[in-house]
C-alpha cells in the first residue's frame, strides 16, 4: 500500500483539547489500526500504563512524544496532569500496556476526570482481547444468545471467588475472565469440580501470539486436558457457557417484556401471546398479560 493511498487520515477531524483512549495490539503488532497510529502521531502527549512497555511500542512505528506515566498506583494525581495539558488546548492519549484501555486496565478514572471537566473523550476503537476471544468461541455464545458478562481478572481471594464461581454456576450468561498463567491449573480445576459436565468451556491461550491457541473441551474434560499440558506459560481468557434453562424454569419476566415490546408495533395483543406461548411455552394468560403490558407501555411513550 502506497502512502498516497493513506491521505484519508490527514482529512480526519482530530478536536483540541480532547482525551484520545487509544487500543493498541495485545500481542501482534500487525493489529495496529491506521487511525490509532495517525492519533499517537499527531497528539501532543501520551499517557502510558508503562512507559518503558510503550516506548516500545511507539518507537516500533518512528512516534517520538513526551510520554507520562498513568497507572493504577498514581492514576488520581496523574490524571489531574492530563487534564491541565487539555485545559491548554493540547490533544493526548492514553494507551494502556496492550488492547482497549479502562478493560480491566487503568483508564476509567482518567476518562471520569475528563468528563466530569467536560472535556471531550473520543474513543479509537481497536484490538481487545474479549471480542477478539468472543469472535471465536462459537458455541460456547450460543446459548445465551450473544449475551455474556465480562468479570475482569479471576480474584484469588477465597471469599470473592466464592460469590464470582457461585455466579458463574447459576448465569444463563456467557461467564468471560482473564486468568494468570502462574494460577491457570489451579482455576480450571476449581471450574471442573464446580460445573456441570457437560457446560462448555472455551480456553484462549496467548491469543494473536506465535503460540496461540484456542481449546474448545467440556468441564469433565478438563483434568484430562491439564494432564496432557503439564507446563501452562502465556495469558490466558476463559469463556464458560451459560447456564441452559431447565425444562420447567419460568421465562424471565424482562425477557418476556422485550420480546412483547419488538412485537407490539406489529401485532395486537392476542397475537402476541400467541407467539410468546407457542414459543416460549408459557401459559397464554401470562402471555396476554405481558402484551397488555407492552401496549400500554408503548401508548405512555
Amino acid at each position: 500500500m502506497e502512502l498516497g493511498s493513506l491521505d484519508f487520515l490527514k482529512q480526519q477531524d482530530l478536536p483540541a483539547g480532547a482525551l484520545y483512549m487509544v487500543a493498541t495490539p495485545i500481542g501482534n503488532l500487525g493489529d495496529i489500526t491506521l487511525r490509532a497510529l495517525h492519533v499517537l502521531s499527531s497528539v501532543d502527549g501520551i499517557a502510558c500504563e508503562d512507559t518503558r512497555h510503550s516506548a516500545a511500542l511507539l518507537q516500533q512505528f518512528g512516534i517520538h512524544k513526551k510520554c507520562l506515566a498513568l497507572h493504577a498506583h498514581n492514576e488520581h494525581s496523574a490524571s489531574q496532569t492530563v487534564l491541565e495539558h487539555l485545559a491548554k488546548g493540547e490533544r493526548w492519549a492514553y494507551i494502556s500496556d496492550a488492547g482497549t484501555p479502562g478493560v480491566s486496565d487503568p483508564g476509567a478514572r482518567l476518562v471520569d476526570a475528563a468528563q466530569k471537566a467536560a472535556l471531550r473523550v473520543i474513543p479509537i476503537p481497536g484490538p481487545s482481547a474479549v471480542s477478539s476471544a468472543i469472535s471465536v468461541s462459537g458455541s460456547v455464545m450460543l446459548n445465551s444468545e450473544g449475551q455474556f458478562q465480562f468479570l475482569g481478572f479471576w480474584p484469588h481471594k477465597t471469599k470473592e471467588r466464592e460469590l464470582i464461581l457461585r455466579d458463574i454456576c447459576e448465569s444463563k450468561k456467557t461467564s468471560i475472565f482473564f486468568e494468570s498463567p502462574h494460577h491457570i491449573r489451579e482455576t480450571l480445576l476449581l471450574l471442573a469440580n464446580s460445573l456441570e459436565g457437560d457446560r462448555q468451556i472455551f480456553i484462549c491461550r496467548e491469543l494473536t501470539k506465535k503460540f496461540e491457541q484456542l481449546i474448545s473441551i467440556k468441564a469433565n474434560e478438563i483434568s484430562a486436558w491439564i494432564e496432557a499440558h503439564q507446563t501452562l506459560k502465556g495469558e490466558f481468557i476463559i469463556l464458560i457457557e451459560g447456564r441452559p434453562a431447565a425444562a420447567n424454569e419460568p421465562v424471565d419476566h424482562d425477557a418476556l417484556m422485550r420480546w412483547a415490546n419488538v412485537l407490539s408495533p406489529f401485532l395486537s395483543s392476542k397475537e402476541i401471546a400467541t407467539v410468546l406461548s407457542q414459543i416460549l411455552g408459557i401459559a397464554k394468560k401470562d402471555a396476554y398479560q405481558i402484551a397488555l403490558d407492552a401496549k400500554a407501555i408503548g401508548e405512555e411513550k
